[in-house]
């Protein structure tokens, strides 16, 4: 009989969490670990977490808050440190959504927990990487427009399949693992901008805990809940164009951590301003240009992205990270899209309020064939009040994977995040410690 998707799943995951993985794709999860922690500091101190913290008091435990010395349980700690991870939308994004601010938060907890190593922590970042890789390439069409998040509906099931490496489950609770994390996926487009939108990371993270552990004590899932024809992958899809039928046969032999690592933001903003920021950027340097002197802002990206993109009048911070107009309107003003331009008093002012309503938005056609939903190249084109026109085009935004940001620009990221958090420990020898994950006996 066939081993079905779920099953090969659960039997991979076994895999690597007897074996180990290899040291090349070991080395590759750190880019993403690294990160997710800096935003997970960085996001410590936002309203949404202060909030979370107030309304679901967390039960005791030795899992680590947003690693400072306040500690809670394992399913705790990753809903919180999960919210704190991704509300400044600072966090990467790839396989349509952003794993590592889901994996991270649950695998440090369980990690801390049982105080497992720094190389068995690697490990369960992979399997989970490597688990949404494998269902998100399976469907043809956009997750987006049938209004789901990505992040939250595949998140659960990766971050279950990263904590049965920690939880040592063998294949069959591994799959048993995976399938409780199918039933618990879940995530509205029309959150963003939003605290919700951050709390489908944070729920993410705490139902792989929740789903692995009810498994490392027998509970059961259905052996195929995720290719079912009433399973995981039928229900989420948009149109039910998805294959479920396909062997898993990469599994563990094309690693796609590797094939394709994670994209690395350069500004705290939803991924897909990134590359007209970048656009608007580089017209901004060649020649300065003030707002007073703007006419129009014409962005040119595709419908998918600009469906996301939805506040085109934002109020707030939160609503601003996913606004093109206040993107523009932001590097124009400020000549940056920082953390310190993330705030309502800089969103609100006047000057932006005005200069947002000079942003106007185009929608191409022209599809990048190897990023789903996404236009070849997004483009931006400023006419100033004499009439002069210029115009950039973006192919690949800065961070990405084919275009990444420098290691020094990277760890500069990591201590601005640290210290907007407050961190109160060493952030340089933090940093070189998780650069030497795998050399770490032991997380308290």
């Amino acid at each position: 009989m066939t081993e079905g998707l779920t099953q090969s799943l659960g039997r991979f995951v076994a895999d690597v969490g007897a074996q180990g993985a290899p040291a090349s794709v070991r080395e590759a999860a750190k880019d993403g670990i690294i990160d997710a922690v800096g935003c997970t500091i960085a996001g410590s101190t936002d309203p949404a977490v202060t909030i979370a913290l107030q309304a679901l008091p967390p039960a005791p435990g030795t899992s680590r808050l947003w690693f400072s010395q306040r500690t809670a349980s394992a399913s705790d700690a990753a809903l919180l440190n999960g919210i704190a991870a991704h509300v400044l939308d600072y966090d990467d994004s790839c396989l349509r959504g952003h794993p590592s601010a889901v994996l991270v938060p649950a695998i440090y907890a369980v990690a801390q927990e049982r105080g497992a190593s720094g190389a068995k922590l690697l490990d369960a970042y992979v399997a989970g990487y490597e688990t949404w890789a494998e269902l998100v390439d399976r469907e043809s069409e956009f997750h987006q427009m049938k209004g789901w998040h990505p992040t939250g509906i595949f998140g659960s099931i990766a971050a279950a399949a990263a904590c049965a490496v920690l939880y040592g489950l063998d294949a069959q609770r591994s799959a048993h693992a995976i399938g409780l994390g199918a039933s618990q996926g879940a995530g509205l487009m029309s959150n963003f901008g939003a605290m919700s939108k951050s709390f489908h990371v944070g729920r993410a993270a705490q139902a792989g805990v929740v789903s692995a552990r009810l498994a490392a004590h027998g509970f059961t899932a259905a052996a195929d809940a995720v290719e079912h024809p009433r399973g995981f992958l039928k229900a989420v899809s948009p149109a039910g164009k998805v294959d479920t039928t396909r062997p898993a046969e990469g599994l563990g032999r094309e690693w796609q951590l590797v094939q394709r690592r994670v994209n690395l933001k350069k500004y705290p903003t939803c991924y897909y301003t990134h590359r007209a920021l970048d656009a608007v950027l580089v017209l901004l340097d060649t020649q300065p240009v003030s707002a007073a002197d703007v006419e129009r802002i014409e962005v040119t990206l595709s419908e998918e992205h600009a469906l996301a993109l939805r506040n085109s009048n934002p109020q707030t911070a939160l609503a601003a990270k996913f606004s093109m107009q206040f993107a523009m309107a932001c590097a124009v003003t400020a000549g940056r899209v920082s953390l310190a331009e993330l705030t309502d008093a800089f969103v609100c002012r006047s000057d932006i309020q005005q200069l947002m309503r000079k942003v106007s938005i185009t929608i191409d056609k022209a599809y990048d064939p190897q990023t789903p939903g996404a236009a070849y190249a997004d483009r931006v084109t400023i006419t100033t009040r004499d009439g002069a026109r210029r115009s950039e085009a973006v192919h690949r935004a800065s961070g990405h994977a084919q275009h990444p940001l420098a290691p020094a620009v990277l760890k500069d990221k990591f201590l601005e995040c640290l210290a907007f958090g407050g961190f109160a420990g060493d952030a340089e020898a933090f940093h070189s410690e998780l650069a030497r994950l795998e050399h770490v006996p032991a997380l308290r």
